[in-house]
């Protein structure tokens, strides 16, 4: 059915209020650009924040009062949020003269509210630090949900449908509102320790000043902890040489790609349950798979002269590759001679990704497992006597049922983004990007990694970057709420 007035305005009131949340964040980067002087970014921040408020006010007032969405309504809520909200949010981007083109600065935008990290920005090293903390800031909004802010400060009856349309999977506690304010309070006690443990790193064994070591470790904690993959300096984690720095950064990536199921379950227990998860047990074996594939392919490769050097390249970029996070220690150009099993597990550890219900992009170990459990249990079937029973149940905080509806469900959405990494790498190969590279590059962005091996650069091709930032979006949020706005849209011009 074609939708009518009452459907905008359903959508453009929590539209709005989405609008509204992010004004009030981009309050903080007005406030460092002003108490630094920036007045350059601080009139482009202003800007911002008056776009965002007027946008959300007019949308907010569309509606007189509030009205319960239904699930297609909400999706298209959820959608259009994550393509709008960094189109404003490259405002100051584009008015800071370190992006080639206002397309660069939506890419990079982009790239911040997924938790990509993949950047166009040239001169990062002389980038004014409101603008850099405004970079790291959308990291922070991105992972831990826009949506999710609006439901913290906002209940409505669409909440739950806003809730899953973001890629949420079960809720941590009974309600959504409670269950956002824990993922908010789970980032804040993140953002606090972080602060803590590399302010003190970047001090002590780096020699940083209090001032740097705060604003380095807040950059890197935004990054980390929400597996973004921006840095503050063009050289990323490398720019520090120091290992002992290298496995601080390493514990919130960790941090970021675990569901905020396990860190509910971390905090208040049962703890042993862990140990029983089918998640858990299955990215901890993609990821000592991918990094024994990783190492073994480094060995044969003869880059590193010793085993410490590789032992520490390879661990750091498969963790920083499967935690979605996108970091690294070696610059693009080394990690393009990365062939062989070293490519191959690297790909391989991006494509798979981290935790359901996390900051990290890619599959998710959850449908990876879920995926291995429902092929094992036809091929059970197939040799078991005709009438055995199988268990077809899995531990995933309690026990669940491994119906055929659920392992349709989760073998779709794992060939979705099979064939999502293959659109961009199409699209790179017919440009003249080698193979390897195009793989390489497609399949960060569209899990939301941020590692590169120099095919993101100002000078690629628009349409390769209007690829990648349609792959950043649609990995991001996982298919069903694109899908639902695809619907929408049609129906406007084909509806009844």
């Amino acid at each position: 059915m074609r939708p009518d007035a009452d459907d905008f305005r359903a959508i453009a009131f929590y539209l709005g209020r989405i609008f509204l949340v992010v004004a009030v964040a981009g309050i903080l980067p007005l406030g460092w650009a002003a108490i630094g002087r920036e007045w350059g970014p601080f009139s482009s921040f202003l800007l911002m924040i008056g776009v965002y408020g007027v946008l959300g006010a007019a949308m907010v007032r569309v509606c007189p009062e509030e009205q319960r969405l239904d699930w297609g309504h909400g999706m298209v809520v959820v959608a259009t949020t994550w393509l709008l909200v960094p189109l404003v949010g490259a405002i100051p981007f584009v008015l800071s003269g370190h992006f080639v083109s206002p397309l660069d600065a939506y890419f990079d935008a982009m790239s911040g509210i997924t938790t990509t990290g993949l950047t166009l920005v040239q001169d990062l090293d002389h980038l004014a630090p409101s603008l850099n903390f405004w970079r790291h800031l959308l990291h922070f909004l991105g992972g831990q949900g826009i949506i999710i802010a609006a439901l913290v400060m906002f209940a409505g009856g669409g909440a739950m449908t806003l809730y899953y349309g973001e890629a949420r999977d079960d809720l941590v506690l009974p309600s959504v509102r409670s269950t956002a304010r824990f993922i908010w309070s789970a980032a804040i006690v993140h953002l606090v320790l972080g602060l803590a443990l590399l302010g003190t790193l970047a001090w002590v064994v780096l020699g940083f000043s209090w001032q740097r070591s705060l604003f380095h470790a807040l950059m890197l904690l935004f990054a980390a902890f929400d597996t973004g993959g921006f840095s503050p300096q063009s050289t990323s984690v490398g720019y520090y040489h120091s290992a002992i720095f290298e496995l601080g950064v390493a514990v919130f990536m960790v941090a970021g790609a675990l569901s905020f199921g396990v860190h509910f379950a971390l905090w208040r227990g049962p703890r042993r349950e862990l140990l029983e998860n089918l998640e858990m047990r299955t990215i901890i074996a993609s990821f000592l798979g991918t990094l024994a594939v990783t190492a073994v392919g480094l060995g044969a490769l003869g880059l590193y002269g010793s085993a410490v050097g590789l032992g520490r390249q390879a661990y750091f970029q498969v963790l920083s590759a499967h935690s979605g996070t996108g970091f690294a220690t070696v610059p693009s150009a080394e990690l393009a001679r990365w062939g062989g099993l070293a490519f191959g597990g690297m790909a391989l550890a991006m494509a798979l990704g981290g935790m359901a219900s996390s900051t990290a992009g890619g599959v998710k170990a959850l449908r990876v497992g879920l995926t291995i459990r429902a092929i094992a249990d036809e091929i059970r079937g197939v040799l078991l006597p005709h009438g055995a029973v199988i268990d077809r149940t899995y531990h995933q905080f309690q026990r669940r049922q491994l119906t055929d509806q659920l392992a349709k469900s989760v073998m779709t959405a794992s060939l979705l983004y099979v064939a999502l990494y293959l659109l961009g790498t199409g699209v790179a190969l017919a440009y003249g990007v080698p193979l390897q590279a195009a793989l390489f590059e497609s399949v960060s962005a569209a899990a939301n990694v941020g590692l590169s091996v120099g095919v993101t650069d100002a000078t690629m091709p628009a349409l390769l970057k209007v690829v990648y930032i349609a792959q950043m979006w649609m990995g991001r949020l996982e298919f069903v709420a694109v899908f639902a706005m695809v619907g929408f849209l049609w129906s406007i011009v084909r509806g009844k």
